[in-house]
């Protein structure tokens, strides 16, 4: 059986100089991410606020993915 959901979230960037932009770009992390940023890297000192699921924008929507593995049965009992 295949199910899939949608997890939203939100987030906000502060602005930023061209030249801190250009530090960032530069720093090589932007390369292997999806938006080209990762919000537990460098770019977290751009984030201003975040509306939704932190796991999410890291890569996978952790409390989403347990939930569906709870309701088949697949983790028993989690807290």
């Amino acid at each position: 059986m295949l199910e899939s959901r949608v997890v939203e979230t939100r987030v906000w960037f502060k602005p930023a100089p061209r030249e801190v932009l250009e530090r960032y770009v530069a720093a090589g992390e932007s390369r292997d991410k999806a938006g080209a940023y990762g919000i537990q890297g460098l770019a977290s000192g751009l984030v201003t606020r975040i509306e939704g699921s932190y796991t999410n924008v890291v890569g996978l929507p952790a409390a989403e993915v347990i939930s569906m593995l709870v309701e088949r049965g697949a983790l028993g009992q989690w807290p």
